[in-house]
Formats: structure tokens, C-alpha cells, sequence
């Protein structure tokens, strides 16, 4: 399988190409759903004598928004180093591309070490976003007085419009700055999948494992030929093959999906949702403070009482710190009405859908024109194609 066939597949066919780290995201309101025929779905029925598949009650009135984010790309991957700006010093920790979620408390024990080297006991994070509430949870786990200043609070944070998947190296960098990010990345990685590990069967379930079906007409390695708008990405997951399950090729004709190649895998999902008023309330009970204030030049930081920042601005970076390494991923999801019965993932070379328990994700896939794109006005007509191409597989479900 060619390398640029294989990132696509591993970081954004398998497992969304989300990101966390997406940022700069617009909804798209709800129009009055049009009434119209919905098919006759087929019953549940088995993979292999392994899983129960549930049909997705797949149409466009199910549509319950459409989001488009803006994935906050560096060729050198993400920024987290310190600089002494005026009085202040300022740890930046952002530019994850799609792997914000994924690697955010990996990510936040670099940038907090470093703000521990200050000295400085007082700690101010700005932004509320995946990574400012890893980093202020951990440095108020590790006894510093901390401080949350924020635009905005979830639920209307960018990092609310990730997928949800881990996917720790997608869109983390280019393939030039590979072997340079390779050890600080899997440092990330591990701490942060150990830290999700630890919050398996909390309340709410903000993080679960969970099963998927990579459909395809045609052999591994033959499919399609992949966008080439976008550049190489580094491709990191060899390095941890300890950390996921490998995915499993399933014998042709033993699945109900019409495909003739079906693989299965396993992969983390983060129910954003509950995931985020989760670490909201972990930090609000350990007596962090959040401050509700917008800061349009980094000389406004000089006012603020802590004498070390964490900057976890995400995409927004790129304008408060004039940051034009940051390049724009656009990419587009819609929410589909919770099925709780849902329990999988799938994936095509045209869409994919993850079952979070605040709807079903629905993303395009494998569409041009996203790379350096600001733009955040949604085409619903693209991610409604995307919702009808699932319910047309679900008519062609075979019984068993």
C-alpha cells in the first residue's frame, strides 16, 4: 500500500479525521426538515458470529447540525516551547492539526514541566479548549493556584467539533519533520493514552473503546487514488503497535455488508460532550478559577496577575501571535440523532461515521480543496450525500 494511501487510511478513513485540535468551526443551523420516504431497514444481524450490527436510521432529516473546523496544521508539528514575552513568560502548546483530543494530556505534561521551570507557582491558561483544560487540570493536580482565561467555555469551544477518535498523528506534521517530532511524539502519545485509560468506566462513558468495519471494493492497497492537494504527512503508529489492536481482514462473504473487503479495528472514541464537562468539573472541584475574557494582542497579557502562561489558543493562534506557520485543514462533520443501539464504526473511501452517545458523526471523506482553507461556511449539501450514501448501504445489508 503506497504511503499517502496509507495515511489517509490509518489516520483519517479508520479513525476521522478530527481533531482535536479542530478549531475555528461554524455550525450550520437546522433547516425544517423536508418530508420524504425513509426505507425499510434490515434487522440486526451478526459480523462473523462477532458483533451485533445495528442499521443507521440514515437520512437527512436525522441531520441535527453541520459543523466546519478548520484543523491547525504546522509542518514542524505542534509548538510547545517557552517565550519570554515582556514581563511574562508564555509556554505555547498548540498547532496539533487533528490530533488535539488525542494527544492533549501528553501534550499539557510538556507544556506544564516547562512552566514549572519558571518557578513561578501562580499558572494562567489561556484558552478552554481540549488542551487549555488538560493543562490547567494537570497543574492544579500538581498544587499550582490556577487560572482558565477563555473566550468561551464549552460547549461552544472549537474542540467541540472534533470527531472524537484518537488519532494521535493526524495531520501532526509533514513527512520532512518525521524523524525530528518522533520521540517527543510518542512521549505524548503513551502519557496521554495511559491518562484515558484511567478514565475507562467513569459516568457518562467520555472515553470507551470501540469496534469498526473499513468497507472497500476492491483489494487492500488498490482502492482509489487518494487527493493530492495535501501534503505527506508523518506517519508515527508503527513506533507504538503496543497501544491498539490490530485491525483484522474478515473473510469475504462473512459480513452483512455488500463490500467484498471488510477489515476490522479497534480504536479509542471520546464522547466529547461528556468528556469536556468532565474535566470541567474535575477542575472546577479542585478549586480552579475561569475568567471569561477575549485577548486580541499578546501585549493584553501583560496584564494579567500570573507571572507564567500557558497559551492553548489552538487555531486561534495564528492571529493573536501572528503564527503563520499554522496552516488551515478545513474539514466538515454532521451530527446525526443519537442511536444507542450503534455501537460501531465505519469507513469507506467517501465517508465515515463514528457512534458517539451525543449523535452520530458523519464526515466526507477523501474531498479536495481543504488544505489552506479558512473558509468555515458549511455545505450541507456535502455532508447530506455522505448521510445518503449510508442509508443506501444499510438497504444493501445481506441477512443472514
Amino acid at each position: 500500500m503506497e504511503r499517502r494511501h496509507f495515511l489517509r487510511q490509518a489516520g483519517t478513513t479508520l479513525a476521522l479525521a478530527s481533531t482535536a485540535g479542530l478549531a475555528a468551526c461554524a455550525r450550520q443551523p437546522v433547516a425544517a426538515a423536508v418530508p420524504q420516504d425513509t426505507p425499510v431497514l434490515p434487522q440486526a444481524r451478526m459480523v462473523s458470529g462477532e458483533a451485533t450490527i445495528a442499521p443507521v436510521k440514515a437520512s437527512v432529516d436525522r441531520i441535527t447540525g453541520v459543523y466546519v473546523c478548520t484543523r491547525p496544521f504546522r509542518a514542524a508539528g505542534p509548538r510547545i516551547e517557552a517565550e519570554r514575552l515582556g514581563r511574562k513568560t508564555v509556554v505555547h502548546n498548540y498547532g496539533h492539526g487533528g490530533s488535539g483530543w488525542s494527544l492533549s494530556w501528553g501534550s499539557s505534561t510538556l507544556a506544564l514541566r516547562m512552566a514549572q521551570a519558571t518557578g513561578a507557582r501562580e499558572i494562567g491558561v489561556i484558552g478552554c479548549g481540549a488542551l487549555g483544560l488538560t493543562s490547567a487540570l494537570l497543574a492544579r493536580r500538581a498544587g499550582h493556584p490556577v487560572t482558565i482565561y477563555a473566550k468561551q467555555l464549552p460547549p461552544d469551544v472549537y474542540s467541540m467539533r472534533a470527531s472524537g477518535v484518537w488519532t494521535p498523528d493526524s495531520r501532526i506534521c509533514d513527512e520532512q519533520h518525521e524523524s525530528a517530532l518522533a520521540a517527543r511524539w510518542e512521549e505524548m502519545t503513551r502519557t496521554s493514552h495511559a491518562m484515558y485509560q484511567s478514565m475507562l468506566g467513569i459516568p457518562g462513558k467520555p472515553v470507551e473503546w470501540i469496534d469498526g468495519y473499513s468497507l472497500s471494493d476492491t483489494p487492500p492497497g488498490q482502492g482509489p487514488a487518494e487527493p493530492d492537494d495535501e501534503p505527506d504527512y508523518g506517519s508515527f503508529r508503527d513506533s507504538v503497535p503496543d497501544l491498539t489492536p490490530h485491525s483484522v481482514e474478515l473473510p469475504v462473504g462473512s459480513t452483512p455488508f455488500p463490500q467484498p473487503y471488510v477489515r476490522r479495528f479497534t480504536t479509542m472514541m471520546f464522547n466529547i460532550s461528556t468528556l469536556a464537562r468532565t474535566l470541567m468539573s474535575d477542575f472546577l472541584a479542585a478549586g480552579g478559577k475561569i475568567e471569561i475574557r477575549e485577548f486580541t494582542d499578546p501585549d493584553q497579557l501583560q496584564k494579567l496577575p500570573e507571572h507564567t502562561l500557558i497559551n492553548c489558543t489552538g487555531y486561534g493562534a495564528k492571529a493573536l501571535f501572528r503564527d503563520d506557520s499554522i496552516i488551515p485543514v478545513r474539514g466538515q462533520t454532521a451530527r446525526l440523532i443519537p442511536q444507542p443501539e450503534v455501537t460501531y464504526a465505519l469507513s469507506t473511501h467517501q465517508f465515515s461515521m463514528i457512534p458517539r452517545s451525543d449523535g452520530l458523526l458523519v464526515q466526507v471523506l477523501n474531498d479536495t480543496g481543504n488544505y489552506n482553507n479558512a473558509d468555515t461556511t458549511p455545505r450541507r449539501a456535502d455532508s447530506e450525500a455522505a448521510v445518503r450514501q449510508i442509508a443506501d448501504l444499510m438497504t444493501r445489508l445481506r441477512k443472514s
